[in-house]
């Protein structure tokens, strides 16, 4: 299981790359070999408004679907479209092609809450 250091993680097992005031977010590695098979992505639109831990989309596996969490207060400005074609790229490459909406961070938005690498792998064994 792969866990990048240069990334920021939540206990719902998203991850979050800030760059100045964009986030990019995903599903961690961990995430995606728990749910198997990805077969469907579907997030809200552009220009919503996402608070830190709400839900702004699902994620469909063969077998199950489950709730995105934001990991931080934003407004979502793109989707990954590419997910439409390949959702099976959060499988094979969920950290770089599997990333699934960029958000323009909230000004002031409170990242204390966010995982570094070595948090995040302490509360998987948690």
């Amino acid at each position: 299981m792969h866990i990048p250091t240069d990334l920021r993680y939540t206990r719902d097992h998203e991850w979050v790359r800030i760059e100045g005031d964009t986030a990019t977010v995903g599903i961690t590695d961990f995430a995606q070999g728990e749910l198997g098979d990805i077969v469907f992505v579907e997030v809200g639109s552009v220009g919503d408004a996402v608070g830190a831990g709400e839900v702004f989309g699902t994620i469909e596996a063969v077998k199950t679907v489950s709730d995105l969490y934001m990991p931080v207060d934003g407004e979502v400005v793109e989707f990954n479209t590419a997910l439409d074609a390949s959702p099976d790229a959060v499988n094979s490459d969920p950290y770089g092609a599997g990333w699934i909406v960029r958000v323009k961070v909230a000004a002031g938005a409170d990242l204390s809450g966010l995982l570094d690498a070595a948090g995040y792998t302490e509360s998987l064994s948690a």
